[in-house]
């Protein structure tokens, strides 16, 4: 029995040895382990940090202009745009070939055509973010590579179909339009615009988190605060891309209502698959190939029997 249970107690002793050394072995590598992780983070953020910084390195294709001009003041209801022959393509390839296009201060207009018409290209073109290869864009007759980045950001906005929201609340992303706006400010631009009601029904609402890229909102909602954004910032110009392409009918219905608004008082282009936002233009242009092969108010062009009368035959068809 004695020698049994000295047995015993060297059995014990062994894994109690053991257990020690496992534990202590585990103290050892878990230390290891951290610094392993933590180093494949660096390399990670160092490897990120090489690919900004080579970005920011790079020359812009669109640099401030060395010799800043201005605008002239008082404007009342937007400004005049000019394309005075203005060509520009994508490498090889030519898409506006020789554009001359005059928009009066105030005047909607709406630009129509097939895909690879030359529509996008514009409204890049008068966002600047292109510069044209010939000719010049300008506004109230200063070329917009003569405007410094902050005047022209203030003067120009582009709403596209995929308008962003950041990860803030709904007053933040309003607020991005004139960082300076007070809560008042805020409301009275999201009433003008439509939004004050679905705004007031979030669970905080104004102070609602929208989510990453506004996922907490629907397609339509998330287009109406992009709105609200672009009315508090009151742009001498407004440039619409597609603006309602993602939105479903009813949601579209909505915006409509609040792009008259935001249209009111200043020049504004608009691009637009969907014909139902065309109507609202003061003016149509038919583009082919960077060219216009017709220009007219929008009711006049459809009673006529040219592309844009087909075209609205084709998307009254599609909807039947």
């Amino acid at each position: 029995m004695g020698y049994g249970g000295l047995l015993v107690i060297d059995h014990d002793m062994k894994v109690g040895v053991l257990a020690t050394f496992l534990l202590y072995l585990q103290r050892f590598f878990d230390p290891l382990q951290d610094v392993s992780q933590f180093y494949n983070t660096f390399q990670s953020a160092a490897s990120g940090l090489e690919k900004i910084s080579g970005v920011l390195e790079q020359e812009p294709s669109v640099p401030e202009p060395a010799s800043p001009g201005a605008l002239p003041g008082g404007r009342q209801s937007g400004r005049r745009v000019r394309f005075d022959s203005v060509t520009f393509g994508y490498r090889d390839s030519v898409v506006l070939p020789d554009l001359d296009l005059d928009i009066p201060a105030g005047q909607t207009v709406a630009l129509v055509g097939e895909t690879g018409a030359g529509k996008t290209t514009i409204a890049r073109l008068l966002g600047r973010f292109y510069d044209p290869r010939s000719g010049r864009v300008t506004l109230d007759g200063t070329d917009l590579r003569q405007l410094p980045d902050p005047v022209l950001r203030s003067e120009i906005i582009v709403i596209t179909q995929e308008n962003f929201l950041f990860d803030g609340s709904v007053a933040d992303n309003i607020r991005l339009g004139r960082p300076d706006a007070s809560a008042a400010d805020i409301e009275a631009a999201a009433r003008m615009i439509g939004a004050h009601d679905f705004i007031g029904a979030l669970p905080d609402g104004y102070d609602t988190p929208v989510g990453k890229r506004g996922g907490r909102l629907s397609a339509g909602q998330r287009q109406l605060i992009s709105f609200a954004r672009a009315f508090l910032a009151a742009p001498a110009v407004l440039v619409l891309d597609e603006a309602t392409s993602l939105l479903d009918i009813p949601s579209e219905r909505l915006v409509q209502a609040a792009l008259r608004t935001v249209l009111a008082d200043r020049t504004a282009v608009i691009i637009a698959h969907r014909l139902s936002t065309v109507a609202i233009a003061d003016r149509v242009l038919v583009l082919d190939h960077g060219r216009i092969t017709e220009d007219g108010p929008p009711g006049e062009l459809m009673a006529g029997d040219g592309e844009y009368a087909a075209l609205h035959s084709s998307w009254a068809a599609s909807l039947a």
